[in-house]
């Protein structure tokens, strides 16, 4: 069936209307069915005194906060009305732990906010931070990352040249791989990382060779100097090219990283890098083009066709991706796009969920504004045109359901039948989301339908004597009026949150089984619901009363090469 533009409802959930009396085709509309991570075990005691002081387990309080605000004199300065005292600003308490807000960039101590630190160490750098003033829940957001080996060996020798700066006499800046970097990774893992330690004892070679490697953020001292008492053994020592351990910070967006830079006052003009320091350079040398390729340098962040949102930006214009699954074999599948209203939609960094289930709460239904022939809720047989307004049929009976549905008041659309050969034929009606999409419409309980040879009426595949047939070139309307007063009327529509999350061809999907039996089982009926059809105008008198209570859908069941239009939808 083919389908020509009309002015379409509106999708938006809760309008209600008028009903005019069914004896022509002008119906108001009511209201369509819409969218709407650690080991947490302690630092090991036997370690260096300083780090364990670092590292001890903090006193936490409700997210109300018990302290009260201090003044620091500074009237630009942000005050936080939930937790502890804000740090001057450009205060640092190097040694703590420290987190560091994505959005205003400031710097906060762990213990500020009450945060559960016997999972982190000073100088870490993968994490996400909100502080609770730029968080749009008005709570803290905290939530760690999965750190490569370059973030784990940055934080290595950061934690090894503080303690050195703090504890010896005569502070180092290099420090060997086998005395003193892999031991210190190798206790603190759990730590620095939400990776699992691995089984194998191959992770040392790798951490050398990314020192190596990163030669704009590590220094590598292969061999003792000529002279030096240092014990060959020793051997390679490796330390951090910047010095101040101040520029150490998340992997923030360019954006936000060049707004750090004011904020913290970096004394070599670098900006703070996750995972890296990037010194003052004019963007010259060996590593100026990886710190571009790592985002370090750009002013432009670049979406990925990773990100999520990237993909339902991508959506073609009718609003449904071209590659999908079709409902069938006894699943459903509603494409599902990330929900701004989630608790925390940061969560959605998908670095995070690597390996695991993603949380449906993050995502809701996706759903296009005008009401079109459903692409995945169709025979995968029946052919859809690009606008989604025309569907042609091939071989035996099969359906196509519209994209939207109706739960409560009058509703109106209109089909066109602009062709159908003799040895073809349709049947034409409204369909629940369970209606059988391999069989003619009316087939089951979950479907009424209007056959064009002798305008039979089908509903539980019993067929009765309605009305004269329909053929090309006629214009057919299908008006259903449904009680405001049902379960489903006053129900809100279904945000499939509660279900299982599906990956296919880049986007994601919510993914239902269909419960025919338990839903047949369950169906009752609607009194003072109704529906009439029409032709070229004139009703054809009331077809079927008191139907089941659920939520219809257009639906259009074509036998071989017939082409239909849905012409209009009030």
């Amino acid at each position: 069936m083919a389908a020509t533009g009309a002015a379409a409802p509106d999708p938006e959930v809760g309008g209600e209307g008028e009903v005019t009396p069914p004896a022509a085709p002008e119906i108001t509309a009511a209201e369509l069915s819409g969218p709407n991570e650690q080991g947490t075990s302690d630092l090991e005691t036997g370690g260096d005194a300083s780090l364990a002081d670092v590292t001890a387990t903090m006193e936490t309080e409700s997210s109300s906060g018990k302290d009260a605000l201090e003044g620091v004199g500074d009237s630009s300065e942000v005050m936080d009305n939930q937790t502890g005292s804000i740090d001057e600003e450009n205060g640092r308490q190097l040694g703590e732990i420290e987190l560091q807000c994505g959005i205003c960039t400031k710097w906060f101590t762990a213990e500020t906010f009450g945060i559960d630190t016997t999972s982190c160490l000073p100088f870490m750098t993968n994490y996400s931070f909100h502080c609770n003033i730029c968080h749009h829940s008005g709570n803290t957001y905290f939530l760690r990352k999965q750190a490569n080996l370059k973030e784990m060996c940055l934080s290595a020798l950061a934690n090894l040249t503080w303690q050195s700066r703090t504890q010896d006499e005569h502070p180092k800046t290099m420090f060997s791989k086998d005395k003193d970097i892999i031991p210190f990774i190798d206790k603190y893992w759990e730590c620095m990382t939400t990776r699992q330690r691995p089984g194998k004892m191959t992770w040392p070679n790798n951490i050398v060779k990314t020192m190596c490697k990163e030669r704009d953020v590590f220094l590598v001292k292969e061999h003792p100097d000529p002279g030096s008492k240092d014990p060959e053994e020793d051997y390679p020592k490796f330390g951090l090219l910047d010095q101040d351990l101040a520029n150490i910070g998340p992997a923030y967006d360019n954006q936000k990283q060049s707004n750090s830079i004011a904020a913290s006052g970096n004394l070599n003009g670098g900006a703070s890098l996750g995972g890296g320091i990037v010194a003052g350079s004019s963007g010259k040398g060996r590593g100026a083009k990886r710190k571009q390729q790592d985002g370090g340098t750009t002013g432009t962040t670049k979406k990925t066709r990773s990100d999520p949102l990237f993909s339902a930006q991508r959506l073609p214009p009718h609003g449904y991706p071209l590659e999908h699954p079709f409902n069938k074999d006894g699943y459903r599948y509603i494409l599902a796009e990330p929900d701004p209203h989630a608790p925390d939609p940061e969560k959605l960094e998908l670095d995070c969920w690597a390996g695991k289930p993603i949380p449906g709460d993050l995502y809701r239904a996706c759903l296009y504004e005008r009401v079109l022939l459903a692409l995945h809720d169709r025979a995968p047989q029946l052919k859809i045109s690009d606008d989604r307004l025309t569907v042609i049929g091939e071989k035996g009976y099969s359906m196509v359901r519209a994209s939207h549905g109706v739960r409560k008041g009058a509703w109106y659309f209109e089909i066109s039948v602009d062709e159908m050969p003799p040895e073809t034929a349709a049947r034409l009606g409204w369909s629940q989301p369970l209606g059988n999409l391999q069989a003619p419409l009316g087939y089951d309980k979950f479907s009424y339908s209007w056959r064009s040879k002798k305008g039979t009426k089908f509903h539980q595949s019993i067929g009765k004597h309605y009305s004269s047939g329909y053929g090309q070139g006629d214009v057919l309307g299908f008006y259903i009026s449904l009680p405001e007063d049902t379960e489903t009327a006053k129900s809100l529509p279904d945000t499939y949150k509660d279900k299982a999350l599906i990956k296919f061809k880049s986007y994601l999907y919510f993914e239902e089984k269909d419960l025919v039996d338990k839903a047949e089982k369950s169906l009752k009926q609607a009194p003072g619901s109704q529906i009439i059809f029409y032709k070229n105008g004139a009703s054809q008198g009331m077809a079927y009363k008191d139907i089941f209570e659920g939520v219809y859908f257009p639906a259009v069941s074509l036998y071989k090469g017939c082409t239909d239009a849905v012409s209009s939808a009030t």
